[in-house]
C-alpha cells in the first residue's frame, strides 16, 4: 500500500503552499521567525535533491498591516492596492531568508488566463522549469494587483494545485493553521478525529470539510479538499497539515504521519497519459520515419525533429498532434513544442540547428516524451 512515508520520502518535485494566517502571525505583520523556520526546512529538502516551488499567500494581509487596515477590504481596487504594497515585503522576506542558505528566490505572479491559454501555460511551465534547473526557488502568488473576479483562482489552495499540475509535481503540501482534515468540525465537536489518509475523490470528504475561510484568507478546508482533487488530475498527492507543528516539513520528509494525506486514483504518469489520450482533439499530423517509430515504441524517447518526414495541419504550439508512420498508421499523439510552420521548417533537421533555422530555441524536442502517449 502507498503510504505517507514512501510517498514524501521518494518525491523529487513538490509544491508547498503556505496560508496567510501562518505567514502574517494572524494579521499582525509578517511572522519573520516562522517564515525563517520554514525556509530552513525547505532549504534542507532542496539540498536533499527535491525541486521545490512555494505558493505563498500573505500579500494582501501584509499590505493591510503596512497600511494600518484591520479589516479586509471589500472593494477590488483596495484589495489590489493592499496586494501591491504587501507583495514588496513578502518577496523581500522570502529572498532574504533563502539567501541565508545561499539560494535565490524568484517572484512569479500568475492569473487564471496564464494557465487557461495554452501558449501562456507552456511559457509559464518553461519559466518555472528554468528556475528549478538553476537552483532558484519560485515564490508563486496570484497576481492580485491586476486580477479581476472573473479570472481569479479564488484562493491559493487552488493555485497550488494548478501549479502542481503545471510542473507535474509529485505532490502538494498545504500548510494551514489546522492540524489537517477532521471527520467533523473540531471547533464544535470535541470528539472529532483527524483523517490521516483518504482518496482525494472520495465524496464523503465534502461533508467532513466544515467551516469557512478565516478573516485574512479566502480558503477554508473545503477549498483544500477541492485543491487535492485538482492536484490528483495529474497524479499528485496532497498533504493538508498544520504549519505550526514543530519541524513539520522535515518530519513529513522523514516519513512521519502528520496531517491528512489525500491520494490520487492513478499514478502521475498514468493520469497524465490518460488526459492526453482522451481529453484533447488532434490539430495536425506529423509523419515520422521508421527510426523514429522504433524509438518511440521501444525506447520511450521524445520525438526529435530529425525523425519527421512531413507536417500537415495548422496547429499552434501546445496543441495536440498525431504522429503517424509512413503507411499512415497512428503511432502516438502528443503536445507539440512548435507551431506548424516552424515544425515544417525544422522537419528532418538536427536539434542543434533549430536556433539557426528559427532564430530561437524553445525545446530540443518536437514532442517531449512526458507530453506523449502511444496509441
Amino acid at each position: 500500500m502507498v503510504t505517507k512515508r514512501n510517498l514524501i520520502t521518494r518525491s523529487r518535485r513538490l509544491v508547498v503552499k503556505i496560508g496567510s494566517a501562518l505567514l502574517t502571525n494572524d494579521g499582525k505583520g509578517l511572522d519573520v521567525p516562522a517564515l525563517a523556520g520554514w525556509v530552513d526546512q525547505l532549504a534542507a529538502m532542496i539540498d536533499d535533491g527535491v525541486e521545490l516551488l512555494v505558493v505563498s499567500s500573505g500579500s494582501v494581509a501584509e499590505g493591510m498591516s503596512r497600511l494600518g487596515w484591520s479589516k479586509r477590504p471589500e472593494h477590488l481596487h483596495e484589495l489590489q492596492a493592499a496586494a501591491a504594497v504587501g507583495q514588496m515585503g513578502l518577496v523581500q522576506t522570502w529572498e532574504a531568508q533563502f539567501r541565508r542558505h545561499g539560494r535565490h528566490a524568484a517572484q512569479v505572479l500568475l492569473t487564471h488566463d496564464d494557465l487557461s491559454n495554452r501558449k501562456r501555460y507552456l511559457n509559464a511551465r518553461s519559466t518555472l522549469r528554468a528556475l528549478l534547473d538553476v537552483g532558484v526557488v519560485p515564490i508563486i502568488n496570484e497576481n492580485d494587483t491586476v486580477v479581476t473576479d472573473e479570472i481569479r483562482f479564488g484562493d491559493n489552495d487552488t493555485l497550488g494545485a494548478l501549479v502542481a499540475n503545471l510542473v507535474e509535481a509529485d505532490g502538494l503540501i498545504i500548510l494551514t493553521d489546522q492540524l489537517g482534515l477532521f471527520n467533523k468540525d473540531p471547533r464544535s465537536n470535541p470528539d472529532a478525529e483527524l483523517v490521516t489518509e483518504g482518496q482525494a475523490h472520495d465524496p464523503l470528504l465534502d461533508a467532513m470539510a466544515a467551516g469557512g475561510a478565516g478573516v485574512l484568507g479566502r480558503g477554508g478546508m473545503l477549498t483544500k479538499v477541492r485543491a487535492a482533487r485538482l492536484a490528483a488530475r495529474s497524479g499528485a498527492f496532497t498533504v493538508i497539515v498544520g504549519g505550526r507543528i514543530e519541524q513539520v516539513v522535515t518530519r513529513l520528509r522523514q516519513g512521519e504521519v502528520l496531517g491528512t494525506l489525500l491520494l490520487p486514483e492513478q499514478g502521475r504518469i498514468a493520469a497524465r497519459k490518460q488526459w492526453l489520450a482522451s481529453h484533447l482533439q488532434t490539430r495536425g499530423q506529423v509523419i515520422i520515419d521508421d527510426g523514429a517509430v522504433r524509438v518511440l515504441r521501444k525506447g520511450g524517447r521524445s520525438l526529435l525533429p530529425v525523425g519527421v518526414k512531413a507536417v500537415s495541419g495548422g496547429f499552434r504550439r501546445g496543441e495536440m498532434v498525431s504522429c503517424v508512420d509512413e503507411a499512415g498508421h497512428e503511432v502516438a499523439r502528443g503536445l507539440v513544442n512548435y507551431d506548424a510552420d516552424e515544425a515544417r521548417a525544422i522537419a528532418g533537421r538536427s536539434s542543434d540547428r533549430i536556433a539557426e533555422i528559427l532564430g530561437y530555441l524553445s525545446d530540443e524536442e518536437l514532442i517531449h516524451r512526458d507530453n506523449m502517449v502511444l496509441v
